[in-house]
């Protein structure tokens, strides 16, 4: 896919950024971007749901649960 690049409404380039992926060591489950998200591209899931993690990835203090990619080819960059 090539990038696109617009302009806002000030006048500042912008590009895009698609997620692909959700880093498990920065994330801490609140569910911020899955509430903003509009296009139904991430879902929460349960810590042992996760078949990519190990267990070595989870400290006692993260959450219990995780935002994974559902859908990234949904994702418009916002």
């Amino acid at each position: 896919m090539s990038a696109a690049t617009a302009v806002t409404r000030g006048g500042t380039p912008w590009t895009p950024e698609y997620v692909e992926a959700i880093n498990p060591k920065v994330c801490i489950g609140c569910g911020r971007c899955f509430k903003v998200c509009p296009r139904d591209v991430l879902t929460l899931v349960d810590r042992g749901e996760d078949e990519d993690m190990d267990e070595d990835d989870w400290d006692d203090e993260d959450a219990k649960a995780l935002m994974t990619v559902k859908n990234a080819m949904d994702c418009i960059g916002c």
